[in-house]
């Protein structure tokens, strides 16, 4: 009995080791690395550090870096303090925007394997800037959970100063006033989709999951880093672990969630992003004890195999990725062409933690 889960234990961390160096190799094959450093890149970066973590493979870690270099280790590139904004915005003075904020975990990470100061000058810059302003809604839309919470706890790490961590805490605080649904334990994407201004297609409330995904994995993230006696870690595990049930309320059948989370007639069919952060923070919080293994598996476990068997194409290629956007579209296509870096990155997220489920079970 022992040898033989140990051998199926062994076979199935070959299988996924595999599959995540396919999706990562194809990506990396077909895409160059040197692009802007931008959310969706970004989102990207996440994951391929992710697993360069598991595997060390040098030509994944070279990669990112070849990118930080492209991008001389900033996200927008403004020096002038002045002009600095946060709403949306793509050009060089959208400094405070988180969209160009997330580069900087990847950049920290790429400090922690071989500190060099130039690599992380920047993100301490810009992070002190904005928590030097009086302002704390810099947080107005669920992505840019995702894009930041992490930055502030891994510069919290990384110099031990504890306004990062009374930040985090002010600035999602403002985000949870205005996004989070205390009934459904979800979060609006922002202001303009929430209950009853905004419904779906059925007249419900309408979460986006790939929305929901960016705060779940960032919620993961954060709890991974934050000090045990941070004095708000009791209240994020609390939002962690009730999103969690309300995911696995609303998982389909065959292992994935529809891009409107409760109202799946709204945009039918297989999404992978919001999967794939769905399944990522599922893996981690059996992982470190903060949800029951009995509980949670089998949904975590339902979404790896749609990741891996449905998602990913023979070649390597991820689709059923929802393209850019900031909601559920019905009639939009997403089919097993549809691909995106993000949606890469968060395959890449998903595969390494279920990794790290069947090393700690063997």
């Amino acid at each position: 009995m022992f040898l033989t889960s140990f051998f199926c234990y062994a076979q199935e961390k070959e299988t996924v080791l595999a599959k995540i160096n396919l999706a990562n190799s194809y990506w990396q094959t077909n895409n160059k690395p040197q692009v802007r450093a931008f959310w969706d890149h970004a989102a990207y970066h996440t994951g391929n550090m992710e697993i360069y973590k598991l595997t060390k493979n040098e030509t994944y870690r070279r990669y990112s870096e070849d990118w930080a270099n492209h991008n001389q280790w900033m996200g927008a590139k403004s020096t002038d303090t002045t002009e600095w904004k946060y709403k949306y915005g793509e050009k060089d003075d959208y400094v405070l925007f988180g969209d160009w904020q997330i580069c900087f975990q990847t950049y920290i990470d790429l400090y922690n394997i071989k500190p060099e100061e130039y690599k992380i000058a920047r993100a301490k810059a810009v992070m002190n800037y904005q928590m030097s302003t009086n302002k704390s809604d810099y947080w107005w839309w669920a992505d840019g959970l995702y894009m930041v919470m992490p930055v502030m706890t891994k510069l919290y790490n990384l110099t031990g100063d504890k306004k990062y961590l009374e930040k985090l805490y002010e600035y999602l605080s403002f985000s949870n006033s205005i996004m989070y649904d205390e009934k459904a334990k979800l979060y609006f994407r922002d202001a303009k989709y929430v209950y009853p201004n905004h419904k779906s297609s059925n007249g419900g409330k309408d979460f986006w999951a790939r929305g929901n995904g960016w705060v779940f994995a960032g919620l993961a993230k954060v709890l991974a880093d934050l000090p045990k006696n941070d004095p708000h870690r009791k209240e994020y595990i609390k939002i962690f672990k009730s999103m969690a049930f309300a995911i696995l309320n609303s998982q389909q059948k065959d292992g994935y969630w529809t891009r409107s989370m409760l109202d799946s007639q709204h945009a039918p069919g297989p999404e992978t992003s919001g999967t794939a952060f769905f399944t990522y923070g599922l893996f981690w919080g059996i992982n470190n004890g903060i949800l029951k293994e009995k509980e949670f598996f089998p949904a975590a476990k339902s979404g790896w195999n749609y990741l891996s068997q449905t998602a990913l194409q023979n070649d390597g290629r991820v689709g059923f990725v929802q393209p850019i956007g900031e909601k559920a579209i019905p009639g939009q296509i997403v089919d097993a062409s549809s691909t995106a870096n993000f949606g890469v990155g968060a395959f890449l997220l998903a595969g390494c933690e279920y990794y790290r489920f069947i090393i700690a079970e063997k």
